[in-house]
């Protein structure tokens, strides 16, 4: 008989060819329209988000540090609303996700949205970079594409296709305790690992044609990421700890915000 090991090899591989690519997400008008990998289940990546956004929300709560200026909290909720609305477009099944979104205070310059909708926006990033509603949509906006491309499961089912997951092979498998280990790894992607050079570009497109239809001018992520660019001198914040150049991110950015300005231009009329 195969070692267990080589049986979660075998049978993973097998997963691979069955499952195949997916496309979870309709391709817009920013025309984001690539197959994906998707081994784990969206159902299971969604309860892990879920479990490790209780506990992250928790810890904040309990230091006094949720949710504590109740106009800053009804601004950022507002703009996510907006946004929300607009996800549709995207996917139709986004609408009936349980959404949250929450203000930590913290000097940290950052933003995130867990798979499943689960996001929270950091007091500094707000205050320290002076953001205007049009800004603070644009990166609301890209977080929430993250979410909606799935790009957590993606990353967690590419480490389960390389052999790094045993773990969450044995969940997938029914081999163990896979319900832990999988939180964990949702949280290593959200907090830790940084996003792709395909994945950033993505989330930029969607968000910016994101923000156009909620009736944000999408021209406005690309002052955003260049004061982002430019906050903390040659230390870059959190939010940008990834693969694209500031100077490559602003040029996509440049050409896709203006692709989608009619989108804006209707939203604006009420049309």
């Amino acid at each position: 008989m195969f070692p267990r090991f080589l049986r979660l090899l075998v049978v993973g591989a097998a997963i691979l060819a069955v499952t195949g690519c997916a496309q979870t997400t309709q391709s817009g008008a920013v025309g984001v329209d690539r197959q994906q990998t998707l081994l784990v289940s969206s159902k299971d990546v969604d309860q892990a988000a879920a479990q490790q956004y209780a506990k992250t929300i928790g810890e904040a709560q309990k230091k006094g540090l949720l949710d504590r200026d109740p106009a800053q909290v009804e601004r950022v909720r507002t703009i996510s609303n907006r946004l929300i609305a607009q996800t549709g477009v995207f996917r139709q099944d986004a609408r009936s996700w349980k959404w949250e979104t929450h203000v930590i205070t913290s000097k940290e310059l950052n933003a995130w949205c867990m798979p499943g909708g689960k996001m929270a926006v950091y007091t500094g990033l707000i205050d320290q970079l002076k953001l205007s509603d049009d800004e603070l949509a644009a990166i609301m906006g890209h977080e929430i594409a993250h979410a909606l491309r799935e790009h957590g499961r993606e990353r967690v089912s590419q480490q389960l296709a390389t052999g790094l997951a045993v773990g969450v092979a044995s969940a997938v498998l029914g081999l163990g305790q896979g319900g832990t280990q999988l939180a964990d790894m949702v949280a290593q992607v959200t907090f830790t690992l940084p996003n792709s050079r395909l994945h950033e570009q993505e989330a930029d497109r969607i968000g910016v044609e994101l923000a156009a239809r909620a009736g944000y001018d999408p021209r406005a992520a690309v002052n955003v990421w260049k004061k982002m660019s430019q906050a903390g001198g040659g230390t870059p914040p959190e939010i940008l700890s990834t693969h694209p150049s500031p100077a490559s991110r602003i040029k996509d950015l440049e050409v896709y915000s203006e692709r989608v300005m009619p989108l804006y231009q209707a939203a604006r009329r009420g049309g």
